[in-house]
């Protein structure tokens, strides 16, 4: 029997069908989509959830031309499948194939990338407005889930377009999830909207029961006014959006498509702002995803028919963090632990429910995060702040101005540092050693391994001042972690082994790649000098210098952007104190990373390590014979 969506190649092909037809669509995507996550990892249970809305969306506009911009964009999928991209989805996140977020180089239906939340208002209403200016027809619409609504900028959009009283449509994805079950004043709310009857009356239908009432005419009409503001408070249940200038429909039911196209129908007609608030089930038609969400998030490949995770031995630093910040917390009872609707994604779940009066999970306000813990830490707590690299780029003003400047001491907890792999650029965390080191007090550290973590989350609590760690996606060295643990002097690098011939210094997950690449140049007869930088910020300078004075040729290796990173403070400090050293940088190339396995885009950034060494041995020649290097290859000879 042949399958409704081997015949849907474009949006357009949608609108041949009808509802039965949709509904068994609908089957057949969600069969699609656990298929190709179990094979390639990704973010299920959002998609499983947009199903009947991204349909919907599709069957109603008529994109590229209306514009569609999906919040975090981690619910794309289905609108990727639906935009002539089915075929490619078993590269999806693969390098070279789909991205898993919307990519305006991958399709001219991604209207907007986006990768972080809260961002599709914003940009929606930017459109709108160049729309208006231009003096262009289209529909422009925003799908944000209750989740991304948290973030403040979502917000100040909201009040923006209010104000601004252009057309334009927000669809309030709500399945009371971001990645972490959603909390705060906010999600109260729309719980409270959620129980509600789908009871909907717009400003014009209430004045015109007004207008039928016997005794209302023109000399009452100011009257009226009041009167059917009183109606609306006690009628219509999106009070909120309505006072920030929003028609607001809803709630309507997120699944059933023939509601959800009579609505978006009528929505398009509509003019200036409208808000329809849709409420779906995260992980609809795939029983594991339905009932564990948060895991079924973002998941890497996993059996589909017991839906357990294919899972790596060896522990993640994620769970290291997350085994120490308990024992840690019940150690010392001033520790309190911080995230942004992360708490699954940060290790922070233990912690969570062993000292639920001491978790903050604030939703996604990276900011307020910061802030919050700025206040906690002046009232004599010890806050932890864990979030990821990427997303605590949205606190840079916060860590300055909050946290740095007053000394505070808080402890940054910053996961994902480094390339993230398959996520992409959005989510790449290699912006922090280069945003960070700049900042007045505050010292910044990354472990070579899983011992040097735990050495350095100790460290961090004897230190009155603010201090980042930044550790990698996944699992670590697999070393064996030793039981006690050591305090480390601020800037004090570790060195091991002395050589004359090159001197490599490497930080964070570097290290890895510096061991591999000392292996490979001592087969070939050259002695190097190692040292594991340890801080990125205080430096080691009397090391650095003792080491360029003796082998004059350094390099530098970090998984992190070279504008400004680790290797520009190496040749800071050897500028300032007037050593001339030749110095070759290995880090993270002035551009924007694609998605991939990491080992994939080491070697397309010329970051593995055969490629340093042959980097090496292409700046220095006389350290052998090259052509010989080249002939052979590294591990070839």
């Amino acid at each position: 029997m042949p399958r409704i969506i081997d015949g849907i190649n474009s949006p357009g092909d949608l609108k041949k069908l009808n509802i039965p037809m949709m509904n068994k669509l609908a089957e057949e995507i969600r069969e699609l989509l656990v298929h190709t996550v179990s094979q390639c990892g990704g973010h299920l249970a959002a998609n499983l959830g947009v199903v009947e809305l991204t349909l919907a969306l599709h069957y109603v506009f008529n994109s590229p031309v209306d514009k569609i911009i999906w919040d975090v964009g981690h619910q794309s999928y289905v609108h990727k499948i639906l935009t002539g991209r089915k075929d490619k989805m078993p590269t999806l996140r693969q390098y070279g194939g789909l991205s898993g977020f919307p990519k305006y180089e991958e399709s001219a239906h991604d209207v907007f990338n986006t990768g972080h939340s809260s961002t599709s208002i914003s940009a929606a209403l930017g459109l709108a407005l160049a729309r208006d200016l231009k003096g262009e027809k289209y529909s422009v619409v925003a799908v944000i889930g209750d989740g991304a609504l948290t973030g403040g900028m979502a917000f100040e959009a909201l009040n923006h377009a209010g104000h601004a009283g252009t057309d334009i449509l927000v669809v309030l994805n709500d399945n009371e999830m971001s990645i972490s079950k959603n909390v705060g004043a906010l999600s109260s709310y729309l719980n409270r909207l959620r129980t509600q009857p789908s009871y909907f009356r717009t400003k014009e239908e209430i004045e015109t029961v007004l207008h039928k009432i016997p005794g209302i005419g023109p000399n009452i009409a100011r009257a009226a006014g009041r009167v059917k503001d009183m109606v609306k408070y006690i009628m219509v249940p999106g009070v909120f959006f309505e006072e920030l200038g929003f028609t607001y429909i809803g709630p309507v039911n997120g699944h059933d498509l023939h509601e959800l196209t009579l609505v978006l129908a009528n929505a398009k007609k509509m003019k200036g702002p409208v808000l329809i608030h849709a409420i779906t089930e995260k992980g609809r038609g795939y029983e594991p995803a339905r009932r564990n969400p948060d895991i079924f998030h973002g998941i890497g490949p996993f059996d589909v028919d017991t839906g357990s995770p294919i899972k790596k031995t060896v522990k993640t630093y994620t769970e290291i963090f997350s085994e120490f910040i308990v024992t840690k917390a019940e150690q010392d009872r001033n520790i309190v632990a911080i995230t942004a609707a992360m708490a699954g994604g940060t290790g922070l779940e233990s912690f969570a429910k062993k000292f639920p009066d001491r978790f903050f999970d604030v939703g996604i306000c990276e900011q307020h995060a910061v802030t919050l813990a700025a206040g906690m830490a002046r009232g004599g707590l010890r806050p932890v702040v864990a979030i990821y690299s990427t997303f605590l780029q949205r606190a840079y003003d916060q860590i300055i101005h909050d946290v740095a400047l007053q000394r505070l001491p808080v402890v940054f907890a910053i996961d994902r540092a480094g390339l993230v792999g398959e996520d992409g650029p959005t989510h790449h965390g290699v912006f922090d050693i280069s945003y960070l080191r700049s900042i007045p007090n505050l010292v910044i550290m990354a472990p070579a391994d899983e011992n040097e973590f735990l050495d350095m989350l100790e460290t961090a609590f004897t230190l009155d001042m603010p201090v980042a760690v930044r550790y990698p996606r996944g699992v670590g060295e697999g070393v064996r972690i030793e039981e006690n643990r050591n305090i480390i002097a601020p800037g004090k690098s570790r060195l091991l082994q002395e050589g004359k011939d090159l001197g490599i210094i490497a930080v964070g997950r570097g290290m890895s790649i510096a061991r591999d690449v000392v292996k490979l140049l001592q087969e070939k007869g050259v002695e190097v000098y190692l040292v594991d930088a340890r801080f990125i910020k205080p430096l080691d300078e009397e090391q650095f210098i003792k080491m360029a004075k003796k082998v004059k040729r350094l390099v530098t290796i970090e998984e992190g952007c070279l504008a400004g990173g680790f290797g520009s403070s190496v040749l800071e400090i050897l500028a300032d104190n007037g050593i001339e050293a030749d110095v070759m940088r290995i880090g993270v190339p002035d551009e924007f990373i694609d998605h991939g396995k990491v080992e994939v885009l080491w070697e397309y950034i010329g970051m593995n390590p055969v490629s340093v060494a042959e980097s090496i041995a292409s700046r220095w020649p006389d350290l052998l014979d090259y052509k010989k290097w080249e002939l052979f290859r590294f591990g070839q000879s």
